[in-house]
């Protein structure tokens, strides 16, 4: 499974990567995440993740390797769509919705939204 993922990240990368002219807007997001509940680890994934963004939309997704502790690791799938926006000169909002799925496990879905303040 875990070649699968390398696999697949390796070869979208390499076509985004093969034609910089006409990439235009895309970009590469490999993210490393992992969980704690108080001092347990629970588990981690790690997303090999394609993505395209023109203004202040994106939307992005790819392979994901789930590896939960104590658990079997599996390969599924995941994404994100997010929007950001000024509304001012320091200030400005985004949101963001994103979606993961696994072949053992329910749909796992994810939103938020925050605003930065540039000093």
């Amino acid at each position: 499974m875990f070649k699968l993922f390398i696999a697949s990240g390796v070869a979208v990368s390499a076509a985004v990567l093969a034609s910089p002219a006409q990439a235009d807007g895309f970009y590469l997001n490999p993210e490393f995440n992992a969980g704690w509940s108080g001092s347990d680890f629970t588990g981690s994934v790690l997303e090999g993740h394609v993505g395209y963004e023109k203004g202040g939309l994106y939307i992005q997704g790819g392979p994901a390797y789930a590896q939960p502790d104590g658990g079997d690791a599996e390969v599924g799938f995941s994404g994100k769509m997010g929007i950001s926006a000024p509304v001012s000169e320091s200030f400005g909002v985004y949101g963001e919705v994103s979606a993961a799925k696994f072949d053992d496990v329910d749909a796992g879905y994810g939103l938020k939204v925050g605003g930065k303040y540039k000093f």
